[in-house]
């Protein structure tokens, strides 16, 4: 069994990012994979130097966070590869298929009817880039949110499709629902989620931010006027910021939210403690990452060995699919 997870550099590495899916990829087995997907940042308008900085960054985090360097890579490194199963995948999907797609619809506004005249391509198209990221290196699971479920049933469909027609080169992967991860809220509103993509980062806690940049940030979270023992409450939006909170220093104390608050009295005591935990839950990760990013031949080298891994691992099943289609020797 082969899991295959990725992650797209559309901002930097935020706290729920790694709370939420990184440090458990550091924890899995040495048959999963993981991939910084900077081809699929490209679907809207980007800046290139903005791209490949984030795209090293992210690198070098999942490297730091204790992921084994030779299950890591990045995605435009096998673009020689992507590019040539893209097109045989999309050579077997229909038009249908793909403009069925509901972040599609969402992201080009094709419920409203508004707006489609100016999405790219790409956005209709990427999810066949997602299928040959899938299919080229084998993966038989993939771990998705809800939102990308639909995504990895087209590449079933596909893998499906161009094995009854030509014949039997991919494994037929399908989507896993991951754990339910810790639920990290934005600091200074916590009606949404942490984002990396977010335009304001006085509510987004980076890995790499400092310590007293972490400190800052939370000292300045949103609470509310309640007098009550502190305590997490999902579900009740007068107290969300509370337990956005508790439930971070839950989760990085790898305790229950009543346990983690134990003996807290007050909501400066509260901001304090959650501080401190964060700072040193993300310690060992920002200075590994640190230390990456300021040595680039390492980082290269890494980045360079992970890269030939990976398209090994595609080679001999992109070469029988190229042969079986036709357009290989």
């Amino acid at each position: 069994m082969t899991r295959l997870s990725g992650i797209t550099p559309s901002g930097r590495v935020q706290l729920g990012n790694y709370l939420g899916a990184i440090r458990h990829w550091a924890k899995g087995s040495g048959d999963d994979l993981y991939f910084v997907s900077d081809l699929h940042a490209m679907t809207t308008a980007y800046n290139p130097a903005r791209l490949r900085s984030l795209t090293t960054e992210q690198l070098a985090v999942l490297i730091a966070a204790g992921i084994p360097a030779d299950s890591v890579f990045v995605q435009s490194d096998l673009t020689r590869e992507l590019g040539a199963l893209t097109w045989l995948l999309e050579c077997t999907c229909t038009y249908g298929e793909a403009g069925r797609m509901i972040q599609f619809k969402e992201k080009a506004g094709a419920k409203s009817g508004k707006g489609r005249t100016g999405a790219r391509l790409s956005l209709l198209t990427y999810p066949v880039l997602m299928a040959a990221d899938i299919l080229l290196q084998g993966a038989t699971e993939v771990p998705v949110g809800a939102d990308q479920v639909q995504h990895v049933e087209l590449a079933r469909a596909l893998a499906r499709r161009f094995n009854a027609t030509y014949g039997e080169v991919f494994p037929i992967p399908r989507a896993v629902l991951p754990p339910v991860a810790a639920r990290v809220r934005d600091l200074s509103d916590p009606s949404r989620k942490m984002s990396k993509s977010t335009r304001d980062s006085v509510g987004v806690i980076f890995v790499l931010d400092e310590p007293d940049l972490i400190r800052r940030k939370i000292r300045r979270a949103v609470t509310d006027g309640a007098t009550e023992t502190i305590s997490a409450e999902p579900g009740n939006p007068a107290r969300a910021g509370v337990t956005n909170l508790v439930e971070i220093l839950a989760a990085c104390t790898a305790s229950d939210p009543d346990g983690a608050v134990a003996g807290i009295g007050s909501y400066r005591q509260l901001k304090e403690t959650v501080a401190e935990a964060v700072i040193e839950t993300l310690r060992p990760v920002r200075e590994g990452a640190t230390t990456l990013l300021a040595d680039p031949a390492e980082l290269g080298r890494v980045r360079k060995t992970g890269a030939g891994r990976a398209a090994e691992r595609g080679e001999h099943r992109l070469s029988a699919a190229l042969r079986l289609a036709g357009a290989g020797q």
